[in-house]
């Protein structure tokens, strides 16, 4: 850092854009065009297509590299650690999705089998996930609901609900896959960047009210019926209400305990962690524990508690998806993709930094596409990553995907060999696992004080977020959450705070004078500037802030001014015609040569008669180092602007703006007898040694304007 004693002296000569261009010759630049671009991204050699295959298979990198000695023993720690936190997970959150508990072990399974050789992140854990979990209910229950029959769909026939629920989630899933492959291979994977972390805190902090609205019945033992869309979650508390009375209380301390014992053990853990060589799996203990009483008390048949029962052993033979359910779930599946690529993406951005490697987003849409293609065809539901897998998968001393394929495994041996061990756990200690879980994202309901103080537009679009994904639906939601954030970015470029600069005295330096205690300002001077684009949303504000900068309305002044020149002429010949006289600046009516126009001093003394708004503005200079681009009628309006001001007679100097900008106005006409290039200049500064040298005004000590004026707020002057 600079000590506040260093100087910098400069002794160059005053540029405008013109004469920079002659002293500093331009590179000139040969710009492709839209032909060659296409030739050259359809153009291949060997260099790229080892490149791309790379970058299909990211294994081949990362394998290596890999470290055998160093990695292989945290790997398998970390994912047996992994796993048992999988397994359970997946059988809570197959639940959660309104199926069966071991389909939620498929989840665990397949698509990590195809995320291992497509991935480019070494440390997400990839399997269910909460959120989207919930939002396959929804699609799950609309068309096979509890009660009543399912949606008339060719085939169903020949089912039974859990088929049809199985279905329904794998047909949804296999289009979620596609359409994250279809945009991973349109290199679309930027679209993420329009989630905003405000907006995606706001919207997984409704989800988690969901899920936990949605795991009361297990926890309380009620038969309460799903509900879907707009209000969904008032109508089930309410149906929650009305049967309070019917609680099963087996289920509810059991619910409980899991949830006390496993809160207190995390706390602790999270004080301890640095202590501890890997993270105990909590979850997986109680659940032991759970199994073993419910088993050896009877629980299912002494309490009439719910528990998982027998789960299918083995894989079944893969299937296809059904066409009549994809398109009835299409635009459900979309915000599922976007959301569960988003989650992803983020944890797989967190541990890149911390562990110093890349991560391709392009890529990680196409894994994600292909491993819920792949899994839906073995009847697995939408995946994404947890939080807490990958915190687990991390810590314990992952280093790369092999920890996720050891976690994989670990529920192909729960699949196949060990699932009837977990047949008498009650489905409440599932629902309690998935509470417990829900901590991190309920917590985030604690960030709005610090919104309230950082940024209150982002606060609006966290509250609306999340308020409209808890009323309305997480996909009705999430889209109202994205057209408030747009919305925002549109009031800020709309709506820019436009201010008006001064000297800081002693320097070259130029702020906004209602900042600073000291400035220096010249008198008829007024230097604006707009932070934002100018173009058709914004060019009439930019006009209202510049005539409120200036203190009038340039257009009205003129109209005033020929208004009064009309009556001043009229006058002209009235007296010449009665009274003989010649008016010297007004010619002679019945003359041959062209009608000039009067030549008065609008500042002078004028008739009595005649009253216009005095001007004492000689210069303007606008500031346009913060406008990133115009548009067609940002380029009108500025025109428009800078002859009103002209025919005025005031001096007009635009200063710092882009070489695109510029450029874009020579190809937009801007220029012409009127509006010169002459007006543009490099900096602030040289605009500003040109209005003094063409008032040639003195230079009093300290100052860099002439005729100035040096304003310091309560008589303080600071020395610079």
């Amino acid at each position: 850092m600079a000590s506040p004693r260093s100087l910098y002296l400069v002794s160059r000569p005053l540029y405008t854009e013109d004469s920079l261009a002659e002293k500093h010759e331009k590179v000139c630049r040969d710009r492709k065009t839209l032909s060659q671009h296409v030739l050259q991204y359809f153009k291949w050699d060997t260099k790229r297509a080892k490149k791309a295959g790379l970058s299909l298979l990211p294994i081949i990198g990362w394998m290596r590299i890999y470290q055998i000695k160093s990695w292989l023993l945290g790997d398998i720690v970390s994912g047996v650690s992994t796993g048992l936190v999988a397994v359970m997970q997946g059988l809570a959150f197959a639940m959660l999705a309104s199926l069966p508990p071991e389909y939620g072990l498929y989840t665990a399974f397949f698509p990590m089998i195809t995320y291992f050789f497509l991935g480019t992140s070494r440390h997400i854990s990839v399997g269910a996930f909460p959120v989207l979990s919930l939002m396959v209910s929804a699609v799950v229950t609309t068309m096979v609901p509890e009660k009543g029959d399912a949606v008339d769909i060719p085939g169903f026939d020949g089912k039974d609900k859990e088929q049809k629920r199985v279905l329904v989630a794998s047909s949804m899933t296999f289009l979620v896959g596609m359409y994250q492959l279809g945009m991973g291979l349109l290199q679309v994977g930027f679209v993420v960047r329009y989630l905003s972390d405000t907006l995606v805190s706001g919207f997984t902090t409704a989800a988690a009210v969901h899920i936990l609205v949605s795991q009361l019945k297990f926890i309380l033992g009620l038969e309460v019926t799903s509900f879907n869309g707009v209000l969904a979650i008032i109508y089930t508390l309410e149906e929650i209400f009305v049967k309070i009375g019917d609680t099963n209380l087996c289920d509810l301390v059991t619910s409980l305990l899991i949830i006390g014992m496993v809160f207190v053990y995390k706390e602790v853990n999270d004080t301890y962690k640095d202590k501890l060589p890997v993270p105990i799996p909590i979850e997986v203990i109680m659940t032991v524990i759970a199994c073993g009483v419910s088993y050896g008390l009877d629980f299912e048949k002494r309490y009439q508690i719910t528990v998982v029962g027998e789960m299918k052993r083995g894989y079944e033979a893969p299937i296809a998806p059904d066409i009549d359910v994809m398109k009835a779930s299409a635009m459900e599946a979309f915000p599922v993709a976007i959301v569960g690529f988003a989650v992803a993406y983020s944890v797989a951005k967190v541990y890149s930094v911390k562990h110093d490697y890349t991560i391709d987003g392009n890529q990680e849409l196409i894994a994600f596409g292909v491993s819920n293609m792949f899994g839906a065809s073995f009847k697995s539901f939408a995946a994404s990553t947890a939080l807490s897998r990958t915190a687990i998968q991390e810590s314990s001393g992952g280093k790369t995907q092999v920890a996720g394929l050891v976690a994989a495994m670990m529920a192909m041996l729960v699949t196949l060999a060990l699932g009837f061990l977990l047949a008498p756990l009650p489905k409440s200690v599932l629902g309690a696992l998935v509470v417990v879980n829900l901590k991190g994202m309920l917590m985030q309901f604690s960030i709005l004080p610090s919104l309230w103080r950082k940024d209150k537009l982002d606060l609006v679009v966290w509250v609306v977020t999340c308020l409209a994904s808890i009323l309305l639906g997480l996909d009705l939601g999430l889209g109202v959450g994205l057209g408030v954030e747009l919305l925002t970015v549109v009031f800020r470029t709309q709506f820019p705070r436009c201010s008006v600069l001064a000297n800081l005295t002693g320097t070259d330096l130029y702020r906004d004078r209602k900042d600073y205690m000291c400035i220096t300002a010249q008198k008829g001077v007024v230097i604006f500037k707009i932070p934002s684009p100018i173009f058709f949303a914004n060019v009439d504000f930019f006009r209202e802030k510049l005539n409120d900068a200036v203190g009038f309305n340039p257009l009205k002044v003129l109209r005033k001014r020929n208004k009064a020149e009309r009556k001043m002429k009229d006058a002209s010949i009235w007296a010449s015609r009665h009274e003989g006289d010649v008016v010297a600046t007004w010619p002679d009516m019945h003359a041959d040569e062209p009608e000039q126009p009067m030549q008065i001093d609008w500042k002078g003394n004028l008739p009595s008669n005649v009253s216009v708004p005095r001007v004492d503005l000689h210069s303007l200079i606008l500031d346009f180092s913060a406008v990133t681009f115009l548009d067609i009628a940002g380029i009108t309006g500025l025109k428009m602007v800078v002859k009103e001001f002209i025919r005025l007679r005031v001096d007009v100097y635009i200063v710092s703006c882009d070489e695109c900008i510029l450029e874009k106005l020579h190809r937009c006409a801007f220029f012409d007898d009127d509006v010169s290039r002459s007006i543009f200049y490099p900096s602030l500064h040289d605009a500003t040694l040109s209005v003094l040298e063409s008032q040639k005004g003195a230079h009093p000590p300290g100052s860099v304007f002439g005729k100035d004026k040096m304003v310091c707020k309560h008589n303080t002057l600071h020395n610079m």
